[in-house]
């Protein structure tokens, strides 16, 4: 009988094991070799997160966490379009119009996902090939290596949508070099291939189509320190020559965004970006006018305050800024403008920076008593 019990254990160990790796699944979670690996699974919707997603990626790092079997873990997205293009943002909407329990959880896990990555004791290796945004940015730029191709795109385009640069952005954006986290937080600029590596968000550059031969010398590293990980994406990201020659996108502009994006108010950019009057500081102040004044106060706030902020620190003031949002016209407004009708004109409340008062956004950023986010 014994036997019997345990051939049911192994059987059931293994429906177990191939419901993970069943096709259909949402998120792949598999161990190959010592490598924990994390196949983000919705080709179809750019790979977004969902909830259900979220909470099983968080429970499997935490165990591969404390696996001495498991040395590292590598996260990538299927589908070859995107890595991840962000969180399942119709879903959130739909339940916070109706008051649904969704709008916090959502928040409230993926945050505590984010913290996970950025606290993992294990190497965290992820191949941002293809469209990295919002949610998508939160599950790779915590970690300790972000592999970026010529067809990464990086952006972080929340205060289009009423929303703010979220998961940790708080804490990774002002700690990029000069003002540039300010300037993609505000203006939600688009980056695109080396220089994702130039400005700092990923740490190695390798072609699209060596990842899964490089996926495969990680998984077949022998006990492999951080170290060792160091020098493998080292050598391949060394080989690699696409676009070596290409100067970064933004560097004519750099001495203008540190100086018009350093004002201490939304106000005060838009004053000084109208006073410098040159082509590039026009672009910039018409996309500005097209964004949330809500949210543009919001997020400057948010780098200003993140800036000398632990991880932990951050995503707690993200998530209450999070439930202000749900609670607030401009998320539904502009998710309705951008993804749902297309119409790409939003209505905002209030629709000027002057209209959005100061003890408004001190409001945003009070703690929630019981329903804060714990870590």
């Amino acid at each position: 009988r014994l036997r019997a019990l345990n051939r049911l254990q192994v059987i059931l160990q293994h429906l177990k094991m191939s419901k993970q790796t069943d096709s259909a699944a949402e998120v792949l979670l598999e161990k190959k070799g010592g490598a924990g690996v994390i196949t983000l699974n919705r080709p179809k919707a750019l790979n977004a997160l969902n909830l259900s997603m979220i909470q099983q990626m968080y429970s499997q790092i935490k165990t591969w966490e404390q696996d001495p079997e498991t040395f590292l873990i590598i996260i990538k997205g299927a589908g070859g379009k995107a890595f991840c293009a962000g969180g399942d943002i119709r879903a959130i909407t739909e339940a916070g119009k109706v008051g649904d329990k969704l709008s916090q959880d959502f928040f409230r896990g993926e945050y505590r996902l984010n913290n996970a990555i950025g606290t993992c004791k294990k190497p965290y290796v992820a191949l941002i090939d293809g469209i990295t945004m919002g949610g998508g940015v939160g599950v790779s730029v915590h970690g300790h290596f972000r592999v970026a191709t010529e067809k990464t795109t990086f952006a972080m385009p929340e205060t289009a949508i009423g929303l703010f640069p979220d998961v940790g952005g708080g804490y990774f954006l002002p700690r990029l070099s000069g003002k540039i986290g300010y300037y993609l937080a505000l203006t939600g600029c688009r980056l695109k291939g080396r220089d994702v590596l130039k400005v700092g968000i990923a740490t190695h550059f390798v072609e699209s189509e060596k990842l899964p031969a490089l996926e495969k010398d990680l998984i077949a590293l022998k006990s492999p320190s951080k170290e060792k990980i160091a020098d493998l994406l080292n050598s391949y990201h060394m080989k690699c020559t696409i676009d070596q020659e290409k100067e970064f996108v933004l560097d004519e502009h750099m001495e203008k965004i540190n100086s018009l994006f350093s004002a201490n108010s939304m106000e005060e950019i838009v004053k000084k970006l109208k006073q410098d009057g040159s082509p590039f500081a026009m672009k910039q102040l018409e996309t500005i006018n097209k964004m949330s004044p809500t949210s543009l106060k919001l997020t400057l706030r948010q780098l200003r305050e993140g800036a000398s902020m632990s991880l932990q620190e951050v995503l707690r003031m993200e998530y209450r800024l999070s439930q202000a949002c749900m609670k607030g016209h401009d998320f539904y407004e502009g998710v309705r403008a951008v993804l749902l009708d297309k119409d790409q004109s939003p209505k905002w409340k209030p629709a000027a920076l002057e209209e959005v008062s100061d003890e408004f956004v001190d409001n945003c950023f009070k703690p929630l008593g019981n329903d804060d986010l714990k870590l």
